[in-house]
């Protein structure tokens, strides 16, 4: 699985993945994913949404787009199949009228997640190092916190629990003024998954899960984005 999904990108000359192929490619990690399809008009994104439940969320799909959220590209809490259909054309507008030149390939349809604690995973392939795991604080706000732990691949289980306790927040993973405490070990089992992922798949050079929703029980990976290595580059 993960070695189609790269080797149809490099195919098409693509050097990013989109959304779906990026959760295919997590999920083959042993990662969990929010069910999300591809929809090319109003009325088949209308018909994923009923299949796969709502309230729905509609992402803009585009390879020319890193933060969709930067030109609307993103609608949330759909209620029913005519909202949906309202969405995919909003975000084609978007696409549109985005400063840059943007290609609209659909939309990524997928069930909103319930409510959790939004929490980033990620790796990068550094020309020194090799292959790095990072964690910490998801959501829009992980720009602005830059809190986040990083170790050097191949992880082992005593790297990934330091990780997830060493970050400032990391008492809020403990349950905080009234949350549920979140499940650890899935976290802690996600990042190992990540690294052996980086070791496996040197194509891969930056692999970005934000958010991952955590809950008492599981894990949920919301977004994903993976970037390939340049064709010719040498892989660290």
């Amino acid at each position: 699985m993960i070695g189609s999904l790269i080797r149809d990108a490099r195919a098409a000359q693509r050097g990013v993945l989109g959304e779906i192929e990026s959760k295919r490619l997590v999920a083959a990690a042993g990662i969990a994913v929010v069910p999300t399809r591809l929809a090319r008009s109003a009325d088949e994104a209308s018909s994923i949404a009923h299949e796969l439940g709502f309230p729905a969320v509609l992402k803009l799909a585009s390879p020319d787009v890193v933060h969709k959220s930067d030109i609307g590209g993103v609608r949330l809490g759909l209620a029913d199949g005519q909202a949906v259909a309202r969405a995919f054309e909003e975000l084609r507008q978007a696409a549109e009228r985005a400063a840059s030149p943007t290609h609209f390939e659909g939309v990524a349809v997928q069930p909103m997640a319930p409510a959790g604690l939004e929490l980033l995973l990620g790796a990068y392939r550094d020309a020194q190092f090799g292959p790095v795991i990072s964690f910490g604080l998801g959501g829009v706000l992980v720009e602005v916190y830059e809190d986040v732990a990083l170790r050097v691949a191949p992880l082992h289980p005593v790297d990934a629990a330091e990780m997830v306790g060493e970050i400032r927040a990391a008492r809020l993973l403990a349950g905080f003024r009234g949350r549920p405490a979140v499940n650890r070990a899935a976290i802690e089992q996600a990042l190992l998954g990540l690294s052996a992922l980086m070791l496996a798949a040197p194509d891969v050079a930056e692999l970005d899960l934000n958010p991952v929703i955590a809950y008492p029980d599981r894990i949920l990976a919301v977004d994903a984005r993976v970037v390939l290595t340049p064709a010719s580059e040498p892989r660290p």
